[in-house]
């Protein structure tokens, strides 16, 4: 993995941001830290656009959702989680314990958490199996996931092309720039994660405080 990761970082452009974002939204292993912040680290350096760091990588994104997104769709539950309990489901760092888990928190959520499951680490990877699984409309499920998706790759994007140079101004390599990232996208994800549910549940007090109020007293 750390000569892939070198690879990647040694030879950033858009084409590799959308291969990289694809894969870790699949279910391989990958982390997006080694992808965005150092392209937009290179977008504040002139040598990228960061809107279109931003773009491609969602883009990508919601091409490895769709894959896990399909293959628990067609494949179904009991041969999604015999797979996992294979060995090359654990050199993927995939077990039934974390299928399982993203099964959980798909249904103490519902069909949102393919939103608000890109923002969780530990989720992220998987939230689209339970979707698939529970066949979930998949225009629906694109939507939440590129809202999810594109949403954490602005944070990520902002680490590299703002936050990271204006704090380690000694930063000058790609390299240095994912270990920051590393540092700091966790706690910034699990912080966003917890307002938006924050302000779901909010807007939902409203909305049914908005049909009590219009329902007619007996």
């Amino acid at each position: 993995m750390g000569e892939i990761i070198a690879w990647v970082l040694n030879h950033l452009n858009y084409w590799v941001i959308f291969l990289g974002m694809t894969i870790e939204s699949s279910f391989i292993p990958f982390p997006s830290e080694a992808v965005i912040p150092p392209a937009a680290w290179m977008a504040n350096n002139g040598a990228l656009n960061i809107f279109l760091v931003v773009i491609v990588a969602t883009l990508g994104a919601d091409a490895g959702a769709l894959i896990n997104y399909g293959l628990a769709y067609y494949l179904g539950r009991p041969v999604i989680y015999s797979l996992a309990d294979t060995r090359w489901a654990k050199l993927l760092l995939i077990d039934r314990e974390s299928v399982e888990k993203s099964e959980r928190f798909f249904r103490h959520h519902g069909v949102i958490s393919t939103l608000i499951g890109r923002l969780v680490p530990g989720v992220r990877q998987l939230i689209s199996i339970p979707a698939g699984l529970s066949r979930m409309h998949l225009g629906k499920f694109m939507i939440y996931t590129t809202l999810g998706a594109g949403a954490w790759n602005i944070v990520l994007a902002f680490l590299g092309f703002y936050l990271i140079p204006t704090l380690f101004p000694t930063v000058t390599t790609p390299e240095q720039v994912m270990e920051k990232a590393n540092q700091y996208s966790h706690i910034i994800g699990y912080i966003i994660g917890g307002v938006v549910i924050l302000v779901l549940i909010y807007l939902i007090y409203k909305v049914a405080s908005h049909k009590s109020k219009k329902q007619p007293t007996a």
